[in-house]
């Protein structure tokens, strides 16, 4: 679901309301820290063009659907699959080995027959083919989950609207997905197949467009923003500060996708560095990765003055302040920057429930911003921070929290690399934290949000 259609990051014939689908959609049965690893900037994965937001626990999960929970916690299934779910999750076993050619294929097709829709899309196509299997996989593994997949499809919509995604463009990804499918699964294609992939994706784009119409109503397609501060921290390592061009809601522990001028089309996830500031202002970490074009752009060619896009805030990694329960917080690299929220957030609240910070790096120079936390750490007595540098890439910072505890009474959060994500998880259930009381925004849910679909 990429074209226009992620996070992070970086599918017909018309016919219901909106133009969105071949006929009137039918109910369904009941997703950065700042690194640019096409893994966010910022904490969270990367995302490059329109149609696609998650974190696996460990690596047998399925991924979350971002947007839904926010928790480890695999999603529940229907004990039977739909006809229409076997089908298609048919059809993607058939496509699997072929993955790349279907893509490349259904791009060809979208741009010869629809030209106009090109600039729709970033210049180089490589990670937004990965991002349209993503979407495809995460919607036919939950076809059958409404209320899991009608959140997922809710924030595409949402987020497809800053590429400019239009209802209308909707039936040409549709008639393209279809043609790419039947191509490449011609070996179990039928009249009953393609129906099913007919179905599903008109109740996808109308979903999809519902959240669109809906969203526009309340907030912009995207916020300018120009920089006001950037502060290189290390030679790779830059906290940026800018103000958007007019309010911007969003909760401690949020992120958001930021375009440059330099890369236009080119989205990237970060999350904020801060709760919500009286002044208005928007803090990201960012460090430049090799390749990130995002990444290295904010950090080396940024200055005070330059203009960047926001799309909307997204992610459930927030606090839930209606319980006194402790904050348990994990975060790696830049992935301290959510962390650094959500400790700025209890504090806002005026709230002295227990938080205790593990910060993890690979080395001490790579722990940018312990000043801050230590800071914190000597206003606010109830909190305690604890630096975990670790030259094996994150892997010892979930050994660290099991020396400490009991951590019975805490919810636990964690931002950073995947892997130290997965590895966080399942320490964490390891020494008793429910997987509803874990979470995170994972790098997969990331992805997908970012893939497009129109």
């Amino acid at each position: 679901m990429d074209a226009p259609t992620t996070m992070s990051a970086d599918n017909g014939t018309s016919g219901g309301s909106g133009g969105g689908g071949w006929f009137t959609p039918r109910q369904l049965p009941e997703t950065p820290t700042s690194e640019e690893q096409e893994t966010p900037d910022g904490g969270h994965p990367a995302a490059t063009g329109p149609v696609g937001s998650p974190t696996p626990g460990n690596a047998t999960e399925q991924p979350r659907i971002a947007g839904t929970s926010g928790t480890a916690a695999p999603t529940e299934r229907p004990s039977a699959a739909s006809p229409d779910a076997v089908l298609i999750r048919r059809t993607m076993v058939e496509i699997g080995p072929v993955a790349d050619k279907v893509t490349s294929y259904f791009y060809a097709l979208l741009f010869v027959r629809h030209p106009e829709l090109r600039p729709l899309f970033p210049a180089a196509m490589d990670t937004q083919r990965d991002r349209l299997l993503r979407a495809l996989l995460t919607a036919a593994e939950h076809l059958d989950n409404t209320e899991v997949l009608v959140a997922y499809l809710q924030n595409l919509g949402r987020g497809h609207r800053k590429y400019g995604t239009r209802p209308e463009h909707y039936p040409a990804v549709g008639e393209c997905l279809i043609g790419a499918l039947s191509r490449y699964a011609s070996a179990i294609w039928s009249e009953e197949t393609e129906a099913a992939w007919v179905r599903a994706y008109t109740t996808i784009s109308q979903v999809m467009i519902d959240a669109a119409a809906a969203d526009e109503l309340l907030a912009p397609a995207w916020w300018y923003a120009e920089v006001v501060s950037h502060d290189l921290r290390t030679p790779d390592i830059a906290v940026i500060t800018v103000r958007p061009d007019q309010p911007y809601p969003f909760l401690a522990g949020q992120y958001t996708s930021v375009e440059t001028p330099w890369w236009p089309r080119v989205w990237r996830h970060y999350s904020f560095a801060s709760a919500p500031r009286s002044d208005g202002l928007l803090s990201f970490h960012v460090k430049a990765v090799p390749a990130g074009w995002v990444s290295n752009a904010l950090v080396h060619r940024a200055r005070p003055g330059d203009i960047i896009r926001l799309g909307p805030p997204v992610g459930t990694m927030t606090v839930d302040h209606t319980t006194n329960c402790g904050l348990l917080c994990l975060g790696g690299g830049t992935g301290i920057a959510p962390i650094k929220a959500l400790v700025e957030d209890v504090a806002e609240y005026g709230q002295r429930r227990p938080v205790e910070v593990f910060y993890g790096a690979r080395t001490g120079h790579d722990l940018y911003d312990i000043d801050t936390m230590l800071r914190l750490q000597q206003s606010h007595p109830w909190l305690s921070v604890r630096p975990v540098v670790d030259a094996q890439a994150h892997l010892q910072l979930p050994d660290a929290v099991r020396e400490y505890g009991p951590w019975n009474e805490y919810d636990a959060y964690l931002s950073g690399p995947p892997g130290m994500i997965r590895s966080g998880v399942d320490a964490l259930r390891d020494i008793g934290i429910p997987s509803e009381r874990i979470r995170h925004d994972s790098v997969e849910e990331l992805i997908t949000a970012e893939a497009r679909v129109p």
